[in-house]
C-alpha cells in the first residue's frame, strides 16, 4: 500500500521522536517501504550544526542509525530555509512530492489552547498535504 514514507524530524528534539519513528519503521517493515527522514535547518550556524554540510552529515548519520536500528531502508533529506521557525511547513510541503512519498508520519504534541490560533506543524501538514498523514502523539 505504501512505498515511501516521509518522516520529518527535528534533530534538536531527537530524543522525543521515538514514537513517531517507531510507527514509521513499523509501517515501512509491514509494507516493504523506505523512510525519508527530512529535516529543515537554517544555513547559518545552529545548535545542531555550524554549516549546511555539517547538518547534512548529522542528518545522514541519524537516518543511517535509524535504518540499522529498525532494519529498514532509509534516506536523508536536508532542507534549508532562511527562517525554519516560520517556513518549516512550507519547506516540507514544497519538497514532499520530490521524494515520491505516499505517506507522512510525523510527531506532534497534544493540542493546547494556542493551537486554535496557531496550528501545530503536524496540523498544517495534515490539512495541506494531498497524501495520507499519520500524526503520532507522545
Amino acid at each position: 500500500m505504501f512505498r515511501k514514507i516521509f518522516c520529518p524530524v527535528d534533530l534538536t528534539h531527537a530524543a522525543r521522536l521515538g514514537p513517531a519513528i517507531d510507527v514509521a519503521a513499523d509501517l515501512a517493515r509491514h509494507y516493504g517501504a523506505s523512510v525519508v527522514f527530512a529535516a529543515v535547518s537554517a544555513e547559518a550556524p545552529t545548535e545542531i550544526a555550524h554549516n549546511p554540510d555539517e547538518f547534512r552529515a548529522r542528518l545522514d548519520a541519524f537516518a543511517h542509525d535509524q535504518g540499522q536500528k529498525h532494519g529498514i531502508a532509509v534516506e536523508a533529506l536536508a532542507l534549508f530555509s532562511h527562517d525554519p521557525a516560520i517556513d518549516l511547513d512550507h519547506t516540507l510541503l514544497a519538497h514532499l512530492h520530490d521524494t515520491g512519498a505516499d505517506l507522512v508520519v510525523m510527531a506532534t504534541h497534544i493540542p493546547k489552547v494556542v493551537d486554535r490560533i496557531w496550528p501545530s506543524n503536524g496540523g498544517v501538514i495534515a490539512s495541506r498535504a494531498d497524501i495520507s498523514v499519520f500524526l503520532v502523539r507522545p
